[in-house]
């Protein structure tokens, strides 16, 4: 069947390029114009991970059945004189202006509350008043439907309190003036998630660019995976715009599909391309009697059936090397495609697993993540094949940069097809005089790299840190620095007793450790609420010790730190049925592809201690702040290893992992059909994908890298243990510590039980 779409879509590569064509097309001018005037950015939400818990439900108690829904823009003014006379004309005009606008539900003037009659100072101005006293926040309320306020309406408000702030500034330029609030924290997200983006993108596509021309030697081979890669992030970006109609879809969401895309798009790529190459030039090779062998070591003349009932219907002349380049497409289809189908799969299937998690980010991520790989999957079975058709044997013919001298001789060295003798087979016989010494030292070495994660805490930091470069950083800061009251409580206690009790509650809960400073019950819509105040990054600590010592009436412990734990406890308990999901489908889907169940078993033994050397280096990096100076983030802000950042890690390291163990067991199990022993069929093995699987792994790094240098903090974070993960297991583990434990099981390796075998004999998965 691959065989056949192979050559079809070669011998219609014109047809097959204008379906892409179009497709794409629609593709990006609805993911930049969109539907109705709204673009894929515009449609993205900043909704940190959450579930419907307990802090949930303390904060629709809190809001009552039938509360509002609004938002709000804030005017903050500090430091300055509040009985300026002048600052209260301004914004008693503003106020006069706003309050006569559709859609404004209220305009909150905290120098115009009044105090309380006995004289003292009135709660309702407390969170609108800085804690120095020497700053204010006006603040406006509007109408939202759905969390969404309507772009005429908070433009305008926007636009007035950014005239009010211009005259403030005017009147006393010592202040810090500044205009914000979630909506246009929303904004300035997106606006650095897409600059990011692009970042990203113009770092990794030219480096990708310059190591396939090394590989390659030439800009047409090399540009066939960068087509394919762009293609694959148009056509995720058109997908992903499509899902905002039906899920929310996070800023973090997209940028995570998008580099995902690209980088498995390059990989196979660059695997189809190097196949493309390999069989063309040993089909011109041959034909007669002393051909070479071709690229599986049969006699050239014994071309598969299909290929030889195509030759024989078709005119005289185009028995040419036209048609050996169909064959090759065909071939290329049948064989480097197959493993891109079932490398594929596998990475789905890890993905998958996040469907179990509850916090709806997750699960959009790995909807988004599936789709994406079928696009790439995609990618490389039609529209490269389609790209082969048409470039055809200029492919094989020595590019531009070998004609350069000196330089064409040491590409030479970096080809994408292997001799059959070369660094990885000479490696690989070295691994094999001491395999299980080799197997024990790199394993020592994997776990050394993992040992950070035994002082590992786990935080939900995604709504603590924002980038620098926002346009709302300075209003976030000196919000969270000067308006302790105005920002949204770490931990709240809410009950539904009396005063009495409640003030009781508050009491017992300000003995606690961490706890800094409790506030006294206030009544809000029949419940009583306190704030209680902690330590930084204590609050976790904090809900933990009072939900394990609750009171006899009913309570609930809400708050920011409270829903983070709620977070935490969700990913908990739906860890290991994803783990189980992941392990026993890779586990099925390796036994079809080898026949042996030891196999399987090593592969996730070996992926699971690389894992745990990036989450290592998620610890020590970020947790302990070793990288801050690097990658240029403030320590103080991380509380430990984000947990949606360490969920995405493991999942997408092990899926690319699989990547690469599929690249390489495709080779070694087709040398072991060919009657090679288990030592030799890894010698050849490793020689004949290690050239692919390296370089592949090097863009692929350089692509996570790129994204790591951007200003999102989980980006960050993902991309930079992403891209050890994906070195450390094209290096160490693939090239030496795979072949070790091989070779050390060479006995036992291909071994399954008896009642298996007809299973595999039926529905086994074969190059």
């Amino acid at each position: 069947m691959l065989r056949k779409l192979g050559v079809s879509v070669a011998r219609h590569r014109l047809i097959s390029l204008l379906c892409w064509v179009v497709a794409l097309g629609a593709c990006l001018a609805t993911a930049l114009l969109g539907v109705g005037g709204e673009s894929l950015f515009q449609r993205l939400s900043s909704a940190g991970p959450s579930v419907d818990g307990e802090a949930q439900a303390a904060a629709d108690l809190i809001a009552g059945p039938e509360s509002e829904q609004t938002e709000s823009l804030s005017l903050l003014v500090h430091p300055t004189d509040l009985d300026s006379p002048d600052l209260a004309a301004i914004l008693d005009s503003a106020t006069l202006r706003l309050e006569q606008v559709n859609g404004v539900s209220r305009v909150i003037n905290p120098l115009v509350i009044p105090p309380l009659p006995d004289g003292s100072p009135n709660p309702a101005a407390a969170p609108l008043l800085s804690a120095d006293g020497e700053g204010m926040l006006f603040t406006v309320a509007m109408q939202a439907t759905d969390g969404v306020v309507s772009d005429p309406l908070l433009t305008y408000v926007q636009r007035r309190l950014q005239v009010a702030a211009d005259e403030i500034g005017q009147l006393d330029p010592g202040a810090q003036v500044e205009v914000g609030g979630t909506p246009l924290i929303v904004e300035s997200l997106i606006a650095v998630a897409e600059s990011d983006l692009q970042k990203g993108e113009l770092i990794a596509l030219p480096i990708a660019l310059l190591v396939m021309l090394i590989i390659f030697g030439g800009f047409l081979a090399a540009g066939i995976p960068l087509v394919g890669a762009i293609a694959s992030i148009i056509g995720a970006l058109g997908m992903l715009f499509a899902f905002t109609f039906v899920m929310d879809i996070g800023i973090t969401v997209m940028n995570v599909i998008t580099v995902i895309g690209l980088g498995l798009s390059i990989d196979y790529g660059l695997l189809m391309v190097s196949r493309f190459r390999e069989e063309f030039r040993a089909r011109v090779g041959g034909g007669g009697p002393g051909a070479p062998p071709g690229p599986h070591g049969e006699p050239f003349a014994d071309v598969p059936p299909l290929q030889t009932a195509e030759l024989a219907t078709l005119p005289h002349h185009r028995h040419s090397r036209h048609e050996l380049m169909l064959q090759a497409v065909g071939s290329t289809v049948n064989t480097a495609g197959r493993t891109v189908l079932y490398s594929g799969l596998t990475f789905a299937i890890a993905t998958a697993g996040l469907l179990v998690f509850e916090p709806s980010i997750i699960r959009a991520i790995a909807i988004g993540a599936i789709c994406v790989v079928l696009i790439a999957i995609l990618t490389a079975l039609v529209l490269v094949p389609a790209l082969l058709g048409y470039l055809g044997e200029r492919l094989v013919q020595p590019g531009v940069l070998t004609r350069i001298p000196g330089v064409g001789a040491w590409l030479t060295r970096f080809g994408d097809i292997a001799p059959e003798e070369g660094v990885f087979s000479k490696l690989a016989r070295l691994v094999q005089r001491a395999p299980v010494l080799v197997a024990l030292g790199g394993a020592a070495v994997l776990l050394l790299l993992s040992s950070p994660v035994l002082s590992m805490t786990v935080a939900n930091s995604a709504d603590d840190a924002i980038p620098r470069s926002s346009s709302q950083y300075d209003f976030v800061t000196t919000l969270n620095e000067e308006f302790p009251l105005a920002t949204a409580p770490r931990v709240q206690l809410v009950s539904s007793t009396d005063e009495a009790a409640a003030a009781a509650w508050a009491a017992d809960v300000a003995a606690l450790p961490g706890v800094t400073d409790v506030a006294p019950p206030v009544e809000t819509n029949g419940y009583w609420v306190s704030r209680v105040a902690v330590d930084t990054h204590q609050g976790a600590d904090v809900v933990r010790e009072i939900r394990a010592d609750r009171p006899a009436f009913d309570n609930w412990v809400g708050g920011a730190d409270a829903q983070a734990v709620d977070y935490l406890d969700s990913l908990a308990s739906g860890a290991p049925w994803a783990v189980l999901i992941i392990a026993l489908a890779t586990f099925v889907l390796l036994f079809l592809m080898t026949g042996s169940v030891i196999i399987p078993l090593t592969a996730l033994v070996i992926s699971a201690i690389s894992l745990g050397a990036a989450a290592g280096v998620l610890v020590w990096g970020f947790q302990e702040g070793n990288l801050s100076g690097v990658l240029d983030f403030d320590p103080d802000t991380i509380s430990g290893v984000d947990a949606l950042v360490l969920t995405l890690v493991l999942t997408f390291g092990f899926g690319l992992a699989m990547d690469y163990e599929m690249f390489l067991l495709a080779r070694i199990k087709e040398h072991h059909d060919r009657g090679e022993s288990t030592r030799k069929a890894i010698e050849t093995g490793l020689q004949s994908s290690g050239r692919i699987i390296t370089s592949a792994a090097l863009i692929i790094v350089l692509v996570f890298a790129g994204f790591a240098t951007g200003e999102l903090m989980q980006m960050k974070q993902i991309g930079t243990a992403l891209a050890v993960a994906v070195l450390l297991d094209a290096t160490l583990v693939r090239i030496v510590l795979v072949p070790a434990v091989m070779t050390s099981l060479e006995r036992i390796l291909w071994w399954a039980p008896r009642w298996s075998a007809p299973i595999h004999s039926r529905f086994g998965l074969r190059e």
